[in-house]
């Protein structure tokens, strides 16, 4: 079976001779504190060997509650924000019909996503779409109290048991949550839903392989069998024993390290596949929470080429140079379409008549990678064989593990998030949640002053 693989040589070049293989040592050192547990944060590393300690009947119930919520639902709304819907829907995108919510599916239900802000328009126009619909709910929240979900979760709650009953409720209704404390523990237990256990020492955005992204992919119909033995199979190839010349994670964390200790404060990641946009935004979920701290971390972006080319790709080639590429690139798409001959030739493309679209995306990829390094933009390449679960498996543990060690080599705690909850304070401040009087008095001080 082929690997996904990395290519550092169009980035290594912007680099003084040598220079990646200077982060070997630290690349080492920081992979085994990861492997020692003598990290900062060491106790959220339960990712870390997750794919090797999933067992095939812990699979097995996964997919029996999804075959439940397959059999009884027409649609399947996954509530979550961040890790807890992310890695889900980057799979669910990656590997689905990118049309299949216009032309429907008998097979699978419809996947929709919801938790994830708090737009009324966006909830009520969900609600106007479930009213003649079967639907059931995953609900995905550690503590239950996360606003954006579990407003969310209160609303299709109460819509699922008007419309279907509360004894039916009770069987389309599952938790993924805490083990003992927490409001969605507490709601589950009392209700009587089903309910998987999301471990204490693995964190959201590390989240994707566990009941957290493995129940929603296995509802939309995918083989998480074969998610997790691309996982497996990629632990065993990054392990912390492997040559730093053939481990592509130590490899990818130290040409970004480099990268970054040489004035590249921007990553952008690049696809030329749809299908993989919101693998982009899982990747910024993970290196932006994981590394941005201490002042310190580069900033994750993303672009959607050829698409963004008309609309970023003036900036990109000759804009700052504080930036470098990483570009995810299929070798080979699931389907063939071949570019037909026109008699009248009115645009000038018969010169591709008879090729398939995706050898006109190839060269499209391959000219703006030259393009790209030409103007100063060092470029990371990794390439995956085909769309698949085995290798977007391998895609989502290669990212968890690279950032784990480049984390922990730029000298922060990769798995922490004490940033986001700033925005959290104030905003139950100026809500006057009970709890916080003291801070809506202060906030509300402050704002009379800025007025």
């Amino acid at each position: 079976m082929k690997s996904i693989s990395l290519d550092i040589t169009k980035a290594a070049q912007f680099l003084n001779a040598g220079a990646v293989e200077a982060f070997e040592p630290k690349v080492k050192a920081a992979q085994e504190a990861l492997e020692n547990g003598t990290c900062p944060g060491n106790d959220f590393l339960g990712w870390l060997h997750l794919p090797s300690s999933i067992t095939q009947e812990f699979l097995d119930e996964v997919q029996s509650v999804a075959d439940t919520l397959r059999e009884k639902c027409e649609v399947v709304v996954v509530a979550g924000i961040g890790g807890s819907y992310l890695g889900a829907r980057a799979v669910i995108e990656a590997l689905g019909n990118s049309f299949a919510w216009l032309v429907g599916d008998k097979k699978n239900p419809t996947i929709l996503f919801a938790g994830n802000n708090i737009g009324e328009d966006y909830l009520s126009e969900l609600t106007e779409y479930l009213a003649d619909k079967k639907f059931g709910v995953i609900n995905i929240s550690k503590s239950g109290t996360t606003t954006e979900t579990a407003l969310t979760f209160r609303l299709l709650k109460k819509q699922c048991e008007e419309q279907m009953g509360k004894e039916e409720a009770r069987n389309v209704i599952v938790a993924v949550t805490d083990a003992k404390r927490g409001a969605a523990r507490t709601c589950a237990d009392k209700e009587g839903y089903k309910s998987f256990i999301i471990p204490d020492n693995v964190g959201g955005r590390f989240s994707v392989l566990t009941p957290v992204g493995l129940l929603p992919i296995a509802c939309a119909g995918f083989n998480i069998r074969q998610l997790v033995a691309g996982a497996q199979s990629m632990e065993k190839e990054c392990g912390k024993d492997v040559p730093f010349a053939e481990n592509i994670a130590a490899q990818y964390a130290a040409v970004r390290n480099g990268l970054y200790n040489n004035g590249k404060k921007i990553e952008i990641m690049v696809n030329y596949q749809p299908k993989l946009h919101y693998i982009s935004e899982w990747w910024k979920q993970l290196y932006g929470e994981s590394e941005g701290k201490d002042n310190k971390g580069i900033f994750p972006a993303s672009c959607d080429f050829t698409t963004d080319l008309h609309s970023m790709g003036q900036w990109i080639q000759e804009g700052e140079r504080t930036i470098f590429e990483t570009v995810i690139s299929v070798e080979t798409p699931n389907r063939k379409m071949l570019f037909p001959h026109d008699e009248e030739n009115l645009d000038g493309l018969n010169f591709l008549a008879g090729k398939r679209v995706d050898d006109v995306n190839k060269m499209a990829e391959l000219g703006t990678r030259l393009a790209h390094v030409d103007g100063g933009v060092p470029n990371i390449r990794i390439s995956v064989p085909e769309l698949n679960e085995y290798y977007i498996g391998q895609l989502l543990y290669f990212f968890e593990i690279a950032c784990g060690i480049s984390g922990n080599v730029l000298g922060v705690n990769p798995f922490n998030q004490p940033g986001v909850e700033a925005y959290k304070k104030n905003m139950f401040a100026l809500l006057e949640k009970p709890g916080y009087e003291a801070e809506s008095k202060a906030i509300q001080a402050r704002l009379a002053s800025e007025a």
